[in-house]
């Protein structure tokens, strides 16, 4: 009896190390300790712990009537007797105490494993929503570039039409008057190009704009 009892308490110490230190075992001892508590597990354990704890009880029992006899009764066998009762109910209450600590390491290294899930969750969801932020701003950034640009393009059309006026009033004038259409002709010429690459640049942009608003409805 002993000699089992030293070796599950050497087996559970063992265990209790195992649990303790991160090692290629550990994830192993988890899984098993795991199986063991599913279906009829506990209710073995509890057995074995409850019968256990009553031959506990019982060991106590018999070393306090040893203990409460008188003095000069005791021979060299009552004694050794005695010390082995001692040693057995000492073993036992170390092995229940023992498949507790087990027991409560193996459950608080569950619940961390479930936090940590449960944090790593967090932080994607946090990382998935600035980058929808992100991509907000940039959207925002977009319209606010082509809004500067269509005010841009209608003043260039304005001045453009301001332009053909005076290159019209100056073809109806004198010879005296052609340097100076040919200039406005010139300048005219470069406002249509202006106001045609302007358009081009905005419509490149509504391009972008509409590819990332298709990218973040999918």
């Amino acid at each position: 009896m002993i000699q089992l009892l030293f070796s599950l308490i050497f087996s559970e110490m063992g265990l209790i190390l195992i649990l303790l230190f991160k090692t290629p075992l550990r994830k192993l001892v988890i899984m098993t300790l795991d199986r063991v508590k599913r279906g009829r597990g506990p209710l073995v354990v509890k057995s074995v712990a409850a019968t256990i704890f009553v031959m506990m009880i019982y060991t106590v029992y018999t070393v306090q009537e040893l203990y409460s006899s008188p003095i000069e009764s005791f021979n060299p066998t009552d004694q050794v007797l005695f010390a082995f009762q001692v040693l057995q109910a000492s073993l036992m209450g170390f092995l229940l105490f023992l498949a507790l600590m087990i027991d409560r390491l193996h459950y608080y290294m569950r619940e961390l494993h479930i936090l940590r899930k449960t944090m790593e969750a967090a932080e994607k969801q946090n990382q998935e929503s600035d980058e929808g932020k992100s991509d907000k701003d940039k959207v925002n950034a977009l319209k606010e570039e082509i809004a500067a640009m269509r005010t841009k393009i209608n003043l260039l059309e304005y001045e453009c039409e301001a332009k053909e006026k005076e290159l019209k009033g100056a073809k109806g004038n004198s010879e005296s008057g052609k340097k100076q259409s040919e200039g406005l002709l010139l300048e005219y010429d470069r406002l249509l190009e202006e106001n045609q690459n302007l358009r081009s640049q905005l419509l490149s942009i509504e391009q972008s704009l509409s590819n990332s608003d298709g990218k973040k409805n999918m």
